[in-house]
């Protein structure tokens, strides 16, 4: 099958050939990647697809492909600080791993920190011609062939509190939540008119959300995210079916968000990602909400791939596969972009067993637990 193919017969509750794939690394684990493939590659990977090639995701097998456009292309830039086109500062953070030292980007100053900022603050301007060149570019040349995923993840509450700062942002949802509501209509207004210019150049889906869960629990409460988000959200939602009703609308958030996925389906939600298995329980998921909602994501990028053994990682990959994945309804692939404490060992156990692992096969297992350990 060809890639969108597959992709589309997943969401479609079907089986396809094989479960369909999506990966993406932080720029240090692409380079070495790309290394171990001997790929030449060029520039900063971004991870959320704003600048890249497709060298990577292309030579190994994906099955989509992400165009970004909005603030989360700003986690990622060269030099020891820098400040995006938003006004926050970043400053990059070292991590050593068994394999080199990485680089995470923190913030250290928030623009609308001040409440004297906020009335003359004016955020970047969405419409401008340039921030669509790649899109148009990834639609021309791979749409034939690749699902195209349009990204506007961090939609609203993560933007939000980069420019604000995130306690002072959950004071104001306690304390002054008409303030708290003109900081959330920045980036929502933003990212709102990038995903409708999406839909309109033919991306298939749109990838949004906003990291809501904690580990164990929600991160804001679900009274908080009915009152600031779910409008929000549903009228997202409701803009970009209007103008395409079949184009699919993935939901990305962190950890446990178990109390808001049956909201979420209620406005229109068609796929849910990460799938973090440390916070939600994945076969459970599937059991409660398969029927009415598609899955992305799923293995385990916080103990699993850094830190299990390559037959850990199939095993895992099996295991996903016959409950999440059975009868369709899952793109297969980490929780978060690959880290680069993750041993290729275990990066390639992942992708081979996706890649080799037809449905026929996922049914026999199914039938036969026993086999698949």
């Amino acid at each position: 099958m060809k890639p969108r193919d597959r992709i589309l017969t997943a969401l479609h509750h079907q089986r396809p050939d094989r479960c369909p794939m999506q990966i993406s690394y932080t720029p240090e684990f692409a380079q070495r990647l790309r290394g171990d493939m001997g790929l030449a590659g060029h520039g900063i990977h971004n991870p959320h697809g704003g600048g890249n090639t497709y060298e990577l995701e292309r030579a190994l097998g994906d099955d989509m492909l992400l165009t970004s456009v909005g603030w989360a292309n700003s986690y990622y830039h060269e030099g020891d600080s820098y400040v995006d086109e938003w006004g926050v500062h970043w400053a990059s953070q070292p991590y050593n791993t068994p394999f080199g030292t990485g680089h995470y980007t923190e913030m250290t100053f928030h623009p609308l920190a001040d409440d004297d900022a906020i009335s003359s603050y004016r955020p970047p301007d969405p419409a401008r011609p340039e921030l669509y060149a790649q899109s148009e570019r990834v639609i021309r040349d791979f749409k034939d062939e690749y699902w195209i995923v349009g990204v506007t993840v961090t939609t609203i509450f993560e933007a939000a509190w980069a420019l604000r700062g995130l306690s002072q942002l959950m004071m104001d949802f306690a304390t002054d939540p008409d303030l708290a509501d003109a900081i959330l209509d920045i980036p929502f207004r933003y990212h709102l008119t990038a995903a409708k210019r999406l839909v309109e150049m033919g991306c298939d889906m749109v990838w949004t959300g906003d990291d809501v869960g904690a580990q164990h629990a929600m991160l804001i409460s679900p009274a908080h995210w009915r009152r600031f988000l779910k409008p929000r959200m549903a009228s997202f939602i409701a803009e970009l079916k209007a103008i395409n009703p079949e184009v699919k609308v993935a939901y990305h958030s962190d950890g446990n968000i178990l109390p808001i996925i049956p909201e979420l389906i209620e406005i229109g939600l068609d796929v849910l990602n990460p799938v973090q298995p440390a916070s939600m329980d994945p076969a459970a998921l599937k059991s409660q909400f398969g029927d009415k909602l598609c899955f992305w994501g799923s293995i385990d990028e916080q103990g699993t791939l850094p830190f299990g053994t390559p037959e850990d990682v199939r095993a895992e990959v099996r295991t996903r596969l016959q409950t999440l994945g059975r009868d369709g309804g899952l793109i297969i692939g980490p929780t978060h972009n690959i880290q680069l404490d993750t041993p290729l060992e275990n990066f390639w156990a992942m992708v081979n067993t996706i890649q080799r692992t037809s449905y026929d096969a996922i049914q026999a297992l199914s039938k036969n637990p026993a086999a698949s350990r």
